[in-house]
């Protein structure tokens, strides 16, 4: 039952009816006993900063931020996070006693749930990330952070990753190459990552990049989790690599966030059933 001392959190995008959050966080809240809700909230572009001061105005405790969002609510909060200023997005805001404090939560949780499924270490690595957007940016950041030594990105348009890589020259050797001109380096990598829709269902049977150029004990990591082993990780599988899909990703940034507005440990397979169930 919800009372008047229950702590409202939601979600912030446009559209927001099928994110599986609310049904993921309201189940940890409640394995927990944790006097929480979470719920969905469709935010028009044009009322993004209203709905930032809402937070503050109806004292909310938090919320996640998602497309089309997580650049728009930044200029709305007074104070943001190191990785999300390098990532230049904000996926979660925590309201600290009327202070709006925005974080991005996807490269830690992308870090999180590959270590938790294959124990990858980003320190003295090298990383190639296909494709340039949002996800990319977050878990390159996040690699180089962790101290990855080199961290390249694979595009089409150089230019979307002129942003990022400056970002990270101070962390890490950052490179952007095209697509098409990665092949003959492809087998250097420790971890080769698809950030790209290429794969997504309903288009299972593609894929972002020749899987022939893979080597044996390469690991290699896909942020789609629908299907739950797409074609590529298959494929990279079927090559004698390690392999870690999407879902971990979803499950263990939304864990951060839980941890950063209860200040409690998220009960991560709780919420991987639930998201599961949902599928």
């Amino acid at each position: 039952m919800t009372v008047s001392r229950t702590r409202l959190t939601g979600l912030f995008g446009h559209p927001v009816a099928h994110s599986k959050s609310p049904q993921m966080h309201n189940a940890a809240f409640a394995h927990l006993g944790l006097d929480f809700v979470y719920a969905a909230f469709d935010v028009l572009p044009e009322r993004v900063g209203q709905a930032v001061e809402s937070i503050r105005t109806l004292g909310l405790r938090g919320v996640n931020v998602t497309i089309p969002h997580k650049v728009a609510v930044m200029p709305f909060l007074d104070e943001i996070s190191e990785a999300a200023r390098r990532i230049g997005a904000v996926n979660t805001i925590v309201n600290d006693e009327g202070r709006l404090i925005g974080y991005n939560t996807d490269g830690i949780g992308y870090l999180s749930a590959l270590r938790e499924e294959t124990g990858f270490a980003a320190q003295g690595k090298s990383v190639l990330l296909l494709g340039a957007g949002g996800a990319a940016r977050a878990a390159a950041t996040q690699l180089a952070l962790d101290g990855a030594s080199r961290v390249t990105l694979a595009v089409r348009n150089p230019d979307k990753a002129a942003e990022v890589l400056s970002s990270l020259a101070d962390l890490t050797q950052a490179q952007a190459v095209l697509l098409d001109e990665v092949a003959a380096t492809v087998g250097e990598y420790d971890l080769v990552v698809n950030t790209t829709p290429v794969g997504m269902h309903p288009h299972v049977d593609e894929v972002p990049l020749d899987t022939t150029l893979l080597v044996p004990g390469q690991l290699v990591s896909d942020l789609i989790y629908n299907p739950r082993e797409t074609r590529f990780l298959q494929e990279a599988k079927a090559r004698g690599c390690g392999v870690s899909g999407g879902l971990g990703m979803f499950i263990h940034q939304g864990a951060e966030a839980f941890r950063l507005w209860t200040g409690v440990e998220a009960p991560t397979d709780v919420m991987r059933k639930t998201v599961e169930s949902c599928l």
